[in-house]
């Protein structure tokens, strides 16, 4: 393999990687521009460093290429476990772990000689991320979030009755402010809510008042 080669193929996983790391830093994910290049970069490095030890060695062992980009495939995970993170009763970071893994299975591409299919994957991913968002959010309305105020008393115990309740019906909690109210036991807690399909903030409500909280005290719509 020439110098020339080898530079093109780190310069491609790293415009490929940057690319996608560029759509993900720009919704401030866990992990962004230069963590995408790097898995990139490093993937396409590994698999030009397992080529190359085939040429030059496969007269003394039966070397196999496959077995570096076997293992960067399973190290990944441990990157991508850590870009998943527990947000109440929802789980976030899953797209941005499997961007990672599929980053890394293009810079395998591009360090193996495979430049269009990386090229191509890059593309299908991007209009994935761009695209389809937009479609889904038309479609499910899955980025409207719903902001809801209820009062309650300052106990955790109510507050995680609360909690689980929307957890229980599918409901996701995106983010959540907690302000006392003075000269009582009593706090207002706001709620940026992920609703289902079909749900909306009245059901909520309802759910709340007649089956799911009795120890809400106000329920005040934002």
């Amino acid at each position: 393999m020439s110098g020339l080669e080898t530079l093109i193929k780190i310069s491609l996983a790293c415009l490929l990687g940057g690319l996608v790391g560029m759509e993900r830093e720009s919704l401030k994910r866990p992990a962004g521009f230069k963590t995408y290049t790097f898995v990139c970069v490093g993937s396409a490095l590994a698999m030009i460093v397992s080529v190359s030890m085939m040429q030059s060695y496969h007269f003394y062992s039966s070397a196999d290429p496959g077995r570096i980009a076997a293992q960067v495939i399973s190290g990944i995970g441990f990157l991508g476990a850590g870009t998943i993170i527990r947000e109440g009763p929802s789980v976030i970071g899953l797209t941005t772990a499997s961007g990672l893994w599929v980053v890394a299975c293009i810079g395998l591409a591009v360090g193996a000689g495979l430049y269009m299919p990386a090229i191509f994957t890059t593309c299908m991913i991007l209009f994935v991320l761009l695209a389809l968002n937009k479609i889904e959010a038309r479609i499910s309305g899955v980025r409207a979030y719903k902001m809801l105020t209820i009062v309650i008393s300052n106990s955790p115990e109510v507050l995680g009755s609360v909690t689980f309740a929307l957890g229980k019906a599918g409901i996701s909690i995106k983010d959540m402010d907690i302000r006392d109210i003075e000269g009582e036991n009593l706090i207002e807690v706001d709620l940026r809510l992920d609703l289902p399909l079909r749900m909306t903030i009245r059901d909520v409500e309802d759910m709340l008042t007649n089956t799911g909280c009795p120890e809400i005290v106000d329920i005040i719509r934002s």
